[in-house]
């Protein structure tokens, strides 16, 4: 297998004095920063550093009145609901907003969220069925449903309503629903940068208000709107819904605060497992430590324990749970990287391969998605990775910008049971006897796509400085594009001819590097790679390197330290 293909950095190109000058009270750097992430303006620049209000009229969804109304009338009529869900963090989060919403409005509600293994990705028809024979009259959905135009047919036969909110791209036809949430929707005003979780806290903002107008007798003062914008974050966040909307920024950073002032004892519980510092939680704590927890319940065994995490009404119940979704990430981290192994073994070369697709009977379902994203971040190609079953095989799809997967299997639709995704992240299911015929489609369109182009990482970088201009108030200044995260990355710097005053692997597996940067008249800085580990074994003598600017608190203490992206040999050197 070869090596990792060596990443493309793009420095962007610098803004023009003019431009830097227009901007008060920041420094040139924040103000470039600003510029790359498209703020021409000063003012605009402001409101999207500065904006906080929530303002937005759930009702101008489309069908939301449809949704409340009918809701509405399973409250007063105390007929049960069941909120279906979906497995992963977006999806689990979404489930437990809607729940603790509905219940707070004197709603007989349940929660359910399918099995992985035995029930796949959205709706399925014996769970509708089971829910209708256990007197369920209306279902709401949430981070999916909109492709499930059979699956809703049979939910009405057996007697159900259902009520649809989702974000994900819409197929050629929209189910038979009693109300269809969902942005995507042509005829929907709505965000459509919206996270599953997102869309349901909008419903869960509408059926408050309708209380609060209609019926103010009864409206649960209990239950704050910031009560579940704790949720909202952590579904956004690891979603990866888009965090340069502004709608999405401040959801998530009013979630940040409901988070770090501690309501939600299951996420003070998590926390701590996590040994995340209470009060100081960010976005990147729930895109890497909080989010991967929380879905590691649904790879390996039953999503309904992030659920009964979530939902906890005390720390001591939240415990035990906090302390078995810690146990299945680090065991869905060993099996990721045994998969990943046994699955590069399979593919082999892969020069002149535009899409990797590849499988295995053994792979567990729930990790599939995360060896496809592994392959896709070290070869950059668009991968399928298969779990394969007897009659039928389902496989996790991740793509790069060049290639919309999902598009493309809606091309391929008549060899395929289902599928649904984004443009980088898809899913599908497929009868083995159809298999040769999709991988040879995917290839096609694959290379139609990519062909002539140079496939290769990139690294953007924001602007290149100086290591001397390195300083903690520079750091403390780029903390205002906070959250930060997809569509919103952090400031990315790079500095040339950095020389070492230590290097050495970390990590249980030393996957990881650490170095020391020397600095003249100044202590060394440290500096930590993540996956970098193999840099150890011919490191030069000097580095050029790309990294992000961080601030380590530890004992009262605060330090820099940088956080690399990629490292190259110093102009003019050589690996050893």
């Amino acid at each position: 297998m070869q090596s990792m293909i060596q990443k493309e950095w793009i420095i962007a190109r610098p803004a023009p004095d003019e431009h830097l000058r227009r901007y008060k009270n920041i420094s040139p750097i924040l103000a470039q920063m600003l510029f790359n992430r498209g703020f021409e303006d000063p003012d605009q620049a402001k409101q999207f550093l500065t904006a906080s209000d929530l303002t937005e009229d759930p009702f101008k969804m489309k069908d939301m009145h449809k949704a409340v109304t009918r809701i509405g009338a399973a409250i007063a009529n105390q007929e049960s609901i069941a909120v279906y869900g979906d497995f992963d963090a977006d999806g689990v989060t979404a489930t437990c907003l809607l729940v603790q919403a509905l219940a707070a409005l004197g709603a007989d509600v349940q929660p359910y969220i399918p099995d992985r293994v035995e029930e796949g990705y959205g709706l399925n028809c014996p769970a509708l069925e089971a829910l209708a024979g256990a007197g369920v009259g209306l279902v709401v959905t949430v981070d999916c449903g909109i492709r499930s135009v059979n699956e809703v047919e049979a939910g009405l036969r057996a007697g159900l309503d259902i009520i649809i909110t989702d974000h994900h791209s819409t197929g050629p036809e929209i189910p038979r629903a009693t109300a269809t949430i969902n942005p995507q929707q042509k005829s929907c005003a709505g965000n459509t940068s919206l996270a599953g979780v997102g869309v349901a806290f909008m419903l869960a903002k509408a059926l408050l208000l309708d209380r609060w107008q209609n019926d103010r007798d009864n409206y649960p003062d209990h239950l704050r709107l910031s009560d579940l914008l704790d949720l909202v974050a952590i579904g956004t966040v690891a979603d990866l819904a888009a965090l340069n909307d502004g709608e999405n920024r401040r959801l998530v950073r009013h979630g940040l605060k409901t988070i770090n002032e501690g309501r939600r004892p299951g996420l003070a519980a998590l926390g701590r497992v996590a040994r995340l510092r209470p009060g100081k939680i960010c976005a990147a704590d729930i895109g890497f430590m909080l989010g991967p927890r929380i879905n590691a319940a649904g790879r390996l065994d039953s999503a309904m324990s992030a659920y009964n995490l979530l939902s906890a009404s005390s720390e001591k119940i939240a415990e035990a749970y906090a302390l078995e979704l810690q146990s299945l990430n680090a065991q869905r981290q060993q099996l990721t990287r045994g998969a990943q192994a046994a699955i590069s073994d399979q593919i082999g070369e892969i020069d002149g391969v535009d899409l990797i697709f590849a499988g295995d009977e053994k792979l567990l379902p729930g990790i599939v998605g995360l060896v496809a994203g592994r392959l896709t971040e070290r070869f950059y190609r668009p991968a399928v990775v298969l779990e394969y079953g007897e009659e039928e095989s389902r496989a996790s799809c991740r793509s790069i910008p060049e290639f919309n997967i999902t598009h493309a299997l809606d091309e391929c639709a008549d060899l395929l049971i289902r599928h649904g995704g984004h443009a980088m992240a898809a899913g599908f299911t497929v009868h083995n006897s159809n298999l040769d015929a999709l991988r040879r489609a995917l290839e096609r369109k694959a290379k139609g796509a990519l062909e002539g182009q140079e496939l290769r990482r990139r690294v953007q970088v924001d602007m290149e400085i100086d290591e001397r201009d390195l300083r903690v108030d520079l750091a403390d200044e780029l903390m205002w594009l906070e959250p930060t995260g997809h569509a919103n990355p952090p400031a990315s710097f790079m500095s040339r001819n950095l020389g070492l005053v230590s290097c050495r692997r970390v990590g249980d597996d030393g996957r990881h590097l650490k170095l020391k940067i020397a600095r003249e008249d100044k202590a060394p800085i440290d500096a930590i790679g993540f996956g970098l580990g193999e840099w150890s074994s011919q490191m030069p003598g000097a580095i050029d390197a790309a990294y992000h600017l961080e601030m380590n608190e530890w004992n009262g203490r605060r330090s820099m330290q940088l956080k690399l992206i990629d490292i190259r040999p110093a102009e003019g050197l050589a690996a050893t």
